[in-house]
């Protein structure tokens, strides 16, 4: 008779897990994001991206894409980057805090399915928040959004090597 015995989750895998299940309420073309905020082992909110409350979502109304052209060091060469951003959408971080109080938020920790944004990022750097953990990556932003934290001094962990649940699959980008 064989047994089977149950490996118990890891804390930062268990708390993904839910930020990626946080994500299938998004109803994004382009990404589904979630978010979680942590107090110790306390889970305190739960976000993710979409246009506001009562408001057509872009499943419904079309993504507003709007174009921004930065200045950027690539390979060592500046040059004009373009970057495409959905205007109708409030992203999971942004979410997050605007559905939590400052005070929970005071050394806590965040969960995210997606590395943030440079807008994201600096909400977060003001507010309260000691780590951020993620697991992909969003390369536009990467080199400002960890000098940024670095700065903040907040601790700022890519979560390499997590697979997300398998009820996820399919409704996040790669």
């Amino acid at each position: 008779m064989s047994s089977t015995i149950n490996v118990r989750k890891d804390w930062d895998t268990y708390f993904m897990d839910i930020a990626y299940m946080v994500s299938t309420r998004s109803r994004c073309p382009r990404r589904h994001v979630g978010a979680v905020l942590v107090q110790g082992k306390k889970l305190l909110g739960t976000a993710y991206n979409g246009a506001p409350s009562g408001v057509p979502d872009c499943s419904e109304a079309g993504c507003m894409i709007a174009e921004q052209y930065e200045l950027a060091v690539v390979d060592g060469v500046e040059q004009m980057v373009k970057k495409e951003r959905c205007i109708r959408t409030i992203h999971a971080e942004q979410n997050l805090l605007l559905f939590t109080d400052r005070i929970d938020r005071e050394g806590s920790t965040v969960y995210v399915t997606d590395q943030p944004c440079w807008t994201c990022a600096n909400m977060l750097a003001n507010s309260g928040v000691q780590e951020i953990i993620y697991h992909r990556a969003y390369p536009k932003d990467s080199d400002k959004v960890n000098w940024l934290m670095e700065q903040k001094g907040i601790a700022f962990r890519h979560m390499t090597g997590y697979v997300p649940p398998e009820q996820t699959a399919g409704i996040t980008a790669p």
